[in-house]
């Protein structure tokens, strides 16, 4: 019979870690080293002041630095990396409240051939016999007010992560394990603290139950500052009904501006604003402090813009249906349209110079939209003269329409939401960074779901410019150079689907989902030197719910 694990604090004597597991040389198996290493990285963590949410390459940096200072064995420099990250988040996981915290247990702790436990969809039922250690840390999380999850894997966790009721996650696992649900709890910028199993197994694995107890009964004398951003999302959805628009606006002048009100009421996932007013709370004190109408107009005008350029686009492009109805042209004519759009965008500017800022501010924020609606018209611009004369574009051609076409507009979105915080100039090269690499995995991902999509025109069928057709153009030979070739040729008469079967053949989507993941990783990249946590895990977390949940993983063309 396997002797039940009643172990204290798991390896209180030295290479008393339990039976031989796979993994063991990864994590130091003598526990008085492992607290001498846990202690320095308290030290350096307390030196260094790593503002998380942290990059895997931020944490590997890290932990390089402590493995230098302690001369440690190189090959710990995993589990440096868990304890950094742990100690980074300590601060901000003990001001969020038991009750809205998840302990993460894996299965494989109880004791081989004697667990009574059954197992559902969702874990491990611990009958509480007490032969290992689950039964005692599920008793006192639950005492404590925390939801407990006894299982692997990361699907459970982040849906309860996605519901909003879990905002802190205290998890037990094997580095491999961690490793895999971290870059998930980083983009959700959820704090987290993990001990690490001493080593991998399917049962009678060990870890140190006073760290787990420790990071149970972490406690802060503060409330949980963290940013609720769907429920400024809320927010910001109520600003756009007719009513409101007409509170905050005032009567419609004319027939031009109620077309123009209509319009800007229309559907849309409002990503933009919500950046602008989540980029303003983040800087501020108080996560709670209500919304000022300076900022709500911020907010409007930013939207202001947006639906002036799809007015636009709508008619450069010659497409007749956005949101599933039909667009602005052709409900009231070219003309109507392009007075309507030129209309919300002197709206956007007033918004801006009457939204009650001081004048130099105000300077800064106009000066600000302006860089970007000349930047989003060049690059609308470049698409539109290719149109005319198509030909072969390289992936680099098309990431730099992207860079034009796509980007501003998410970064004039955050550096007025940044600029009402008071910290725009401080900011700005990290914003802009991170606007360029958002705004190309953005319109990546839109070209993959409009591979998919059949109820818009393609952007094949409409020429325009396309990462997939860049990537297959590069790569492909024979009758699908040929094939391909022919696209914007007047006289070319090609069926879109053939198109679609050369794109299978060449396996394009697998090198376009490649290069979003590349410019994802750059947008968390360029967050790196922010200093202000909240703001830095707000723009992580906006990434994860602008992609989450969505067809092959892109999102909402009318976004």
């Amino acid at each position: 019979m396997t002797k039940p694990l009643h172990i204290t604090d798991d390896s209180s004597r030295p290479g008393a870690a339990g039976p031989e597991g796979p993994n063991r040389a990864e994590v130091p198996q003598d526990r008085a080293r492992r607290d001498r290493l846990r202690d320095a990285v308290r030290r350096y963590v307390a030196r260094a002041e790593p503002v998380p949410p942290l990059s895997l390459r931020e944490l590997a940096a890290h932990a390089d630095a402590v493995l230098e200072a302690t001369g440690a064995d190189e090959r710990f420099g995993r589990w440096l990396s868990v304890l950094i990250s742990n100690e980074a988040w300590r601060e901000r996981l003990a001001v969020v409240p038991p009750d809205r915290r998840l302990l993460l247990l894996p299965k494989c702790l109880r004791a081989d051939g004697e667990c009574p436990a059954t197992v559902d969809a969702l874990g491990l039922l611990c009958a509480g016999c007490g032969r290992c250690p689950i039964h005692d840390f599920k008793t006192e999380a639950e005492r404590l007010g925390y939801v407990v999850l006894i299982a692997e894997g990361t699907a459970a966790v982040m849906r309860l992560i996605e519901t909003g009721q879990i905002e802190a996650v205290v998890g037990v696992s094997c580095l491999s394990a961690l490793e895999a649900i971290y870059p998930l709890m980083a983009a959700a910028a959820v704090p987290g603290i993990a001990v690490p199993l001493l080593y991998d197994g399917c049962v009678n694995t060990a870890v140190d139950q006073d760290w787990v107890r420790e990071a149970m009964h972490l406690a802060g004398s503060t409330v949980s500052q963290r940013l609720d951003v769907d429920a400024l999302r809320r927010r910001v959805e109520t600003w756009f009904t007719p009513e409101a628009l007409d509170e905050a606006l005032g009567p419609p002048d004319g027939r031009t501006d109620r077309i123009a009100r209509e319009w800007l009421a229309r559907s849309g996932k409002r990503w933009r604003p919500l950046l602008a007013v989540c980029t303003w709370q983040a800087l501020q004190d108080d996560a709670d402090a209500p919304v000022p109408d300076s900022v709500r107009r911020l907010a409007l005008a930013v939207e202001c813009f947006h639906k002036a350029s799809l007015v636009h686009d709508d008619i450069e492009d010659g497409d007749t249906y956005r949101y599933g109805q039909p667009v602005l042209h052709a409900e009231y004519g070219i003309p109507v349209a392009l007075n309507a759009g030129d209309f919300l965008l002197g709206e956007g500017y007033r918004l801006i110079a009457e939204a009650g800022f001081d004048g130099e501010r105000t300077a800064r924020m106009l000066t600000a939209a302006a860089h970007g609606h000349r930047d989003l018209t060049l690059g609308q611009g470049a698409e539109l003269w290719w149109a005319r004369r198509p030909g072969p574009l390289t992936v680099a051609q098309v990431l730099e329409i992207f860079r034009r076409k796509t980007a501003p507009a998410f970064e004039v979105a955050l550096r007025l939401g940044a600029l009402a915080g008071g910290d725009g100039d401080d900011l700005r090269d990290a914003l802009h960074r991170y606007s360029e690499a958002l705004g190309i995995a953005y319109q990546i991902a839109d070209d993959l779901k409009d591979n998919h999509d059949g109820t818009e025109p393609s952007d094949v069928a409409a020429m325009r410019p396309s990462i997939l057709l860049a990537i297959a153009r590069e790569c492909a030979e024979g009758e699908d150079a040929d094939l391909l070739d022919r696209l914007g040729r007047p006289d070319a008469d090609i069926d879109p689907d053939a198109v679609h079967r050369c794109f299978r053949h060449l396996g394009v989507e697998a090198e376009a989902h490649r290069l979003m993941a590349e410019y994802d990783d750059r947008a968390v990249r360029a967050l790196e030197p922010l200093t202000c946590a909240d703001l830095k895990g707000l723009l992580r977390r906006l990434v994860f719910k602008i992609f989450r949940g969505l067809p092959e993983g892109t999102p909402d063309r009318d976004a």
